[in-house]
Parts: C-alpha cells; sequence; structure tokens
C-alpha cells in the first residue's frame, strides 16, 4: 500500500487566485507536485527581488497597497490569516483589482489559514516584506518579531496604539537596524497634491514668511480630518468588521488617523528635520469623546444583525454603541503650537466625502487648505496674506516659477482673502492611489538602502505625540 500524506495543495480557480487546501496524496504524487511548483517559483523569484506577505488582512488599507503592480515584486503573494470575513473581503478586493477592465493586475494569493498563522508565517519565511494592515491590538508585537526574525515590515498605520506598547515601537527600531531590515509606516497624506504645494510653498520666505509660533487658542498650524464609518472603498460600501469599532482593538481615533495628522505638521513645518521626542515635543492638552453608531448604522456597515459580546459594554440605552474616535490634541514641537484633530461621522451627506482642513500661519501669509461646500468639497489650498502689501502680488507672480518648474500647470486664481492655487487635475491622484506611492518609496529605501536620516527617529516621535496625547486625554486633561 503506498503511503499517504497531508499537504497543502495549491490550486488555481478561474480568478488565478490561490487557494490552499488539505488533502491525501501519494508520495509519488506528493514529490512530483514539489517539483513542479519549485520549478515555477524559483524560476520566477530569480527576477524578483522582493516578495509580499501578507498577515491577517482586516483592514482594507492592504488590498489598495496590492492595487497596482510593482517591477521588483513578485506576483505571488503569501497571506497568513484567520479564516473568516476579514480573509474573504480581502480577497475579494483583490480578486476585483485583478479582473478590472484596465490595469488589471496579476496577483497569485497563496493563503493558510491555520489557528497558528503568524508562527507558520515566521517558520516558513516564503517572502520578505511583511505587510500589516488589520486589528491593531497585535500590531506592535507582530511588528517586533517579525523584525526580530529578519522580515522587512511595511505597516498601516498605526503602529502602536497605546503608551505601553510604545517602548516596544522603539525596540523594534532597534532591532530593525541591528537586523538591517526597513520598517516602515504607511503615511499616504504626503502624497496628496495640495498637501504638497502647501509645504512647498511654506518653504518660499518670500511668500510665507517664517512660521509663527502661535498660541494655544491660535496655534500656527492646525490640521483637522474628518471621517465616516458609511463610505465607498474602489467603487463598493466598505463592509467594516466589527472589531474596527472597538477601541481597544482599532485604537481611538487619537492615536490612528491622528498619526496621519501629526506626520503632516512634522513633515510641513519641520521638513527632513529630526525631531527628538524627549526634548521637543510637550503635550499640552488632549480630549477624547465618542460618536454614537445604532444598531441599524451598526448593522449596515459590518453586515451583522447584532453588537456582538466583545462590544455590548459600550452600547447604551441596549441600542447605541459608542466609539471613542474623535480626539484632539494641543501641543508645541519645537515650541511651536499645533493643533491636530479627528472627527468621526456616520455617513457623509450626499455629494461629499471625508474632508481635510490645514492652515499654516506665516509672517507673510496664511496658507491655507479647505475642503467645505464653497469648494464643492474638493481639496482646495489658498494662499491669504497678511498684510496688504502692493507689491506682494508681483513678488508672489515671480516666486510662483519655482513651482511651476516642478508641478507644470499650477496657477493661481483672486479669491476673497488672496489667491486661490490652481491645480491641473493630473496631479490629483486620489487617496487610493497613494498606497501605490508610499509603496514605491518603502521599495525604494528596501533596494538602495537609502532610508533618509530623518524618516526613523521621526517615526518614533509621531507614535510619541499620539501616544502621550491619549494618555493626557484619558487623564481628562484639556
Amino acid at each position: 500500500m503506498i503511503e499517504q500524506v497531508h499537504v497543502h495543495i495549491l490550486h488555481f480557480n478561474l480568478n488565478n487566485r490561490i487557494i490552499i487546501e488539505m488533502k491525501k496524496l501519494p508520495i509519488a504524487a506528493l514529490i512530483l507536485l514539489a517539483f513542479f511548483s519549485c520549478t515555477k517559483s524559483t524560476t520566477e523569484l530569480k527576477t524578483k527581488s522582493v516578495r509580499l506577505i501578507t498577515v491577517d488582512p482586516g483592514h482594507f488599507h492592504a488590498a489598495l497597497v496590492q492595487k497596482t503592480m510593482y517591477a521588483d515584486v513578485d506576483s505571488i503573494v503569501h497571506v497568513y490569516a484567520p479564516a473568516g470575513s476579514d480573509l474573504q473581503l480581502h480577497m475579494t478586493r483583490i480578486e476585483s483589482y485583478n479582473k478590472r477592465n484596465e490595469d488589471a493586475t496579476h496577483w497569485k494569493e497563496q493563503v493558510y489559514t491555520g489557528s497558528d498563522f503568524f508562527e507558520k508565517m515566521i517558520e516558513e519565511k516564503k517572502g520578505n516584506v511583511v505587510v500589516l494592515s488589520g486589528n491593531n491590538q497585535k500590531k506592535t508585537e507582530y511588528i517586533l518579531t517579525a523584525l526580530q526574525n529578519g522580515f522587512n515590515v511595511l505597516a498601516d498605520k498605526p503602529m502602536v496604539i497605546d503608551s505601553k506598547d510604545f517602548e516596544k515601537l522603539t525596540y523594534a527600531f532597534e532591532d530593525a537596524k541591528k537586523n538591517k531590515v526597513v520598517l516602515y509606516d504607511i503615511m499616504t497624506e504626503r502624497f496628496e497634491i495640495s498637501t504638497i504645494l502647501q509645504r512647498e510653498l511654506s518653504l518660499i520666505p518670500e511668500v510665507f514668511g517664517q512660521l509663527e509660533k502661535g498660541t494655544p487658542e491660535n496655534p500656527a498650524i492646525t490640521k483637522e480630518s474628518v471621517h465616516h464609518f458609511y463610505k465607498y472603498v474602489s467603487g463598493s460600501v466598505l463592509t467594516r468588521p466589527a472589531w474596527f469599532l472597538d477601541s481597544s482593538q482599532q485604537g481611538e481615533g487619537i492615536v490612528d488617523v491622528m498619526t496621519h495628522l501629526v506626520d503632516l505638521v512634522q513633515w510641513e513645518c519641520f521638513p527632513e528635520q529630526v525631531i527628538d521626542y524627549k526634548n521637543e515635543i510637550a503635550i499640552h492638552s488632549a480630549k477624547r469623546w465618542p460618536t454614537d453608531i445604532t444598531l441599524s448604522e451598526f448593522k449596515a456597515i459590518t453586515k451583522l444583525e447584532d453588537f456582538p459580546d466583545f462590544l455590548k459594554s459600550k452600547v447604551v440605552n441596549d441600542s447605541t454603541l459608542q466609539v471613542y474616535c474623535n480626539g484632539e490634541i494641543n501641543y508645541t514641537i519645537r515650541n511651536v503650537h499645533a493643533r491636530t484633530s479627528v472627527i468621526w461621522k456616520y455617513k457623509a451627506p450626499e455629494g461629499t466625502t471625508d474632508t481635510h482642513y490645514s492652515i499654516m500661519r506665516g509672517t507673510l501669509a496664511n496658507l491655507v487648505i479647505r475642503q467645505g461646500a464653497e469648494e464643492q468639497y474638493k481639496t482646495t489650498l489658498y494662499i491669504e496674506p497678511v498684510h496688504h502689501d502692493v507689491n506682494y502680488e508681483q513678488v508672489l507672480s515671480e516666486k510662483l516659477k519655482q513651482i511651476q518648474s516642478q508641478y507644470a500647470g499650477v496657477e493661481l486664481k483672486k479669491s476673497d482673502k488672496g489667491w486661490e492655487v490652481v491645480i491641473p487635475e493630473k496631479y490629483k491622484e486620489g487617496h487610493e492611489a497613494h498606497f501605490a506611492r508610499v509603496t514605491e518609496k518603502f521599495l525604494e529605501y528596501l533596494k538602495e538602502d537609502n532610508m533618509l536620516a530623518w524618516e526613523v527617529p521621526n517615526m518614533i516621535t509621531k507614535y510619541y505625540t499620539t501616544t502621550k496625547g491619549l494618555e493626557v486625554a484619558l487623564e481628562g486633561k484639556q
């Protein structure tokens, strides 16, 4: 009798998705299967230096990393995750990118769903880049362990959600340096064109002057982001996992979306400079508050019929879930006053979307990004002079050429308080496209071994600011 063994079998469905199953096969068949599998993968790996591993992709950002193909990245992606709706939604999104009519991708997902998925990932080491975007409760531990085992890590924000794990994150960066691997987080907002131009204009003294110091009541830089639970992603209504509404798993808004805003404060106010969190950051006040989600709203965004047990302690009046997703931090960075605010609502009014407000106050002009009704909810950048100066317009027109040399087609249009910066549509890629931009920057750092000197210390400073801000808010210091 021919001996049989259990083996993971890979087979392709009609959508080029690799499915893993457990079956019994004769040893002879197993040897033949191994030969053909190794022949294919070895050939491809010779030409592709980066092999992605996706771990427990509970958040849709994991799929957005794969919305495009990359020259040096293997088309086979190994996925390690528990079986369930989170994994299925991820696979469905990847499948939709593979099947779309224009710029279709050709990812092949190789999936392992055992309860020991993370340990199996470490053991098998099928790739060299771990992508993390999901439940944040264990993310910092996943990051640390992956780095200690020689993997590079591309992690969605936030990499840490409380002060307790912040120290663990600092160890993670030490391990990355020791093991000569890269740890990087996905900061998509650096690639939004209005923010880029706000930064570029602030670097022209004749236009902006110098950054004000500001006060707690009137900060030098303010950033406010409004998000919605009910939204469309890649053309479809987004299904939120129930844990996304549990702050102990997702993290409160003050440490989640706030990560982007704090990052932009550093990136715009002190470009390419190292910020020392121990001496140059001071949290003065912070606050947090909930968004109420009714049971019917919860059903609409999760497709579940009731609140799961882990959320019931946060339910009031038997039918309203309180989600602590809103927050504000007032702090100084190198003695410059900054305010960052995150607000979550259930659903945006018809015709609107997530919105962003930002102001940088200079001694000559304020640079303001608005996205309200007057702007038809489209991100719009304004230059608003602080003082009346008859020569300012001439100087501005001359200095605009510096911007136009890099961003051809950018123009100015008179507005009530100054000028609107008119940006050609070709630069407005959209949020989903920015995931490819971040991934390309990560791959550049990986390939060229040229991580900029300020990136790591400023990531650490960013997460100190958000986690310390939450700590202050929990203490009730407003």
